[in-house]
């Protein structure tokens, strides 16, 4: 059963210049390599409209993958991970966000909001995990939803970092 997680996080940028990091190779760049790991850019699109497509792939090596999921699963995994952002009556951004794991049946897939807030901008994120496993399916989905619920207010706070040195 898939495992649904809400984050909810402010910074005090507003959502225009997260808009304009977003749509810069420099930023995506940079947020990859301080988030560590053998993960590559595959593309940044940026439409005539402003909206900022994103792919990127990350190689997990079996030593490096989490001991639940390492347990069931014996060789490396690729994790495709596609953010796609548009920006909504100039004010406020909208955000869909697909991982899709090869090598084994985890998905996930949420929305997102950045909307302008008292002092700067909040981030609102709806997401679901789903791990296709029988009777440890739910226990992984559980890790990797209370995984990404943690992370995702680290990589607003580097994002509000790389804005304040580059915007």
């Amino acid at each position: 059963m898939p495992r649904s997680f809400d984050v909810l996080v402010d910074s005090p940028v507003s959502v225009e210049q997260v808009h304009t990091a977003f749509s810069g190779e420099d930023y995506w760049l940079a947020r990859l390599a301080a988030f560590g790991g053998n993960t590559t850019l595959d593309s940044l699109i940026v439409d005539a409209d402003q909206t900022v497509r994103v792919a990127i792939t990350e190689d997990l090596r079996h030593d490096l993958l989490p001991g639940i999921v390492a347990k069931f699963y014996r060789r490396d995994l690729k994790i495709l991970h596609t953010e796609t952002w548009k920006s909504i009556d100039d004010c406020q951004l909208h955000g869909e966000i697909g991982v899709a794991v090869s090598g084994a049946p985890g998905s996930g897939s949420g929305a997102a909001l950045v909307a302008p807030a008292q002092n700067g901008s909040r981030l609102t994120l709806t997401a679901t995990v789903e791990f296709k496993v029988p009777l440890v399916g739910g226990t992984i989905e559980s890790y990797i939803a209370r995984e990404f619920a943690q992370g995702i207010p680290e990589i607003q706070r580097f994002t509000t970092g790389w804005i304040s040195e580059h915007v």
